[in-house]
Order: structure tokens, then sequence, then C-alpha cells
């Protein structure tokens, strides 16, 4: 898969995306980098520890989160990801559902967008990406929980977001899909979902793990957001191993370590 002026081989290895919340009231990190010296500083760790993706994002998604105006968004992620395309060689992607936001994001420089709302938010973000024929992580999502067959339904609302893809015109081998761990899903359900990740292969597109320091992880072990690192790399270990290839983390260096580990196994 292409992004920016990067190939991954998902066929061979197992990437990073480090995550860089720009914003004031993130579950986990909320206020740390919503500065642009501070975010850049941040983007260069990550990228020292060995993130291969900038995940950039100017709007909270936490349970209970609050909107925000497309032009409030602009403002916080735009001058990060032009600064951070300045400052370092590395992919960057743009963490929103939003297609004036997102259409913002590219120009600024983002080589791909990460929507949590899998094209389903409003009709705009699909022609958006069809036309740009820039890379898209589409996730996994839904407004209620009232699943009949909870894994059923999730493929099924998957294949959906292929269709809308599709339809669009956008390139297969421009998508990436997300399974929405911790989106409009339970404890149980969330377990069960990773416990069967391998049904995503159906697409035969690559797919991005999204667990660093969840709920699921939090209501398992029973530890605050800031204490689960050992969760968070256990969950990228089975996800490796189930297929997943891209892996979304606050916690780069011991991902990383932990992904090459585990790569090493397989390949024997």
């Amino acid at each position: 898969m292409k992004i920016g002026e990067k190939i991954f081989d998902t066929q061979q290895h197992g990437y990073i995306m480090g995550i860089l919340n720009v914003t004031p009231d993130s579950f986990s990190d909320g206020g740390k980098f919503d500065h642009i010296d501070a975010a850049l500083k941040h983007a260069q760790e990550m990228i020292n520890d060995g993130a291969d993706i900038i995940d950039i994002g100017g709007e909270s998604t936490r349970h209970g989160y609050t909107l925000i105006s497309d032009e409030e968004e602009i403002e916080r992620v735009a001058p990060v990801i032009e600064k951070v395309k300045q400052e370092f060689d590395t992919v960057v992607s743009l963490d929103t559902y939003k297609s004036a936001v997102a259409r913002a994001g590219i120009e600024a420089g983002a080589d791909m967008i990460n929507d949590i709302w899998g094209l389903k938010w409003d009709g705009t973000m699909a022609p958006l990406l069809a036309k740009t024929r820039v890379p898209a992580c589409l996730m996994h999502n839904r407004k209620d929980t009232n699943y009949k067959n909870f894994l059923t339904d999730v493929i099924g609302d998957l294949q959906e977001t292929m269709e809308i893809a599709e339809k669009a015109g956008i390139r297969k081998s421009h998508i990436m899909l997300d399974p929405g761990i911790g989106f409009a899903k339970d404890l149980d359900q969330n377990l069960e979902l990773m416990n069967h990740l391998e049904l995503l292969d159906q697409w035969e597109v690559p797919i991005l793990l999204g667990t660093s320091r969840k709920s699921m992880i939090g209501l398992t072990l029973d530890l605050p957001s800031d204490q689960r690192v050992e969760g968070t790399v256990a969950t990228t270990v089975c996800g490796y191993m189930k297929g997943c290839r891209f892996f979304r983390v606050h916690d780069v260096k011991e991902n990383k370590r932990a992904l090459t580990m585990i790569e090493a196994i397989c390949c024997k």
C-alpha cells in the first residue's frame, strides 16, 4: 500500500501509527500537545521511537465528546500538519470524519485520512477521497448498539462502507479498515471482536487496529488510562497474529518493540 511517498509492505511487515492529539480534551493525553512546539516535539519523539505514520487529530472522540466546528478543527490541525511535513520525512494521517476538515488537511499536506465514521457521517467524504486519491482508514462505527448478531452486524456495516467507497470511485488499493474497538461496543463485544479479527481479512485490504489505552484494557485490568501500556502491547501482538498490519498507539517505543519481536517469530 502506498501512502504519500512511502510503500508499506503489509505482506511482510507491521507498522506503527503514532497518535498526536492536538486537543484539550482527549481521554488520555488531552492538553499535552495542543501547542505547536509541544506537538512537534512529541512528533519527533514518536518518529525516533519508530513511528511510521503520525496521526494528527483535532477533535476528541472519547465517549461524550463535544463536537467542534469545522473551522476550529481546521485551525487546530492544519498548522501542525504543515509543520510536521516541513520538519520531518514522515507520513502524516489526519484523524477526521468531516470532509471540509479533510480537504483542508490534504491541502496542508496530509497523506491520508483516518475516518472514524467509515464514510457514513455525511455524503461528501467519499467523493472527496475519490477525487484527491488520498488513501484512507475507514473505521467501523454506528450511532446505536442495537446489534442482532454482533459479529455479523459489524461485518455487514463494514461491507456497507466498502460499497460506499466503490460507488464513489475510491480505489481499493487506497483503503485500510479499522474494526473500531471502543466505538459503539461494550467490553464483551470489544473482546469478542478482538478474538475474531481474522473476519476482516475477507476484503483483502490492510487492517488497522486502534486499542491504545482504551476502556477495554482499563476495564479488564482495572487500571487508569496512563497505566495501560502492557495491555495495549498485548492487543498489538494479538492483532498482528490475526492479520492486522497497522497499529495506532500512544506508546510507540513499547509497541514497536513488541511488533518487531512478533514479526521475528512469525517469519520463521
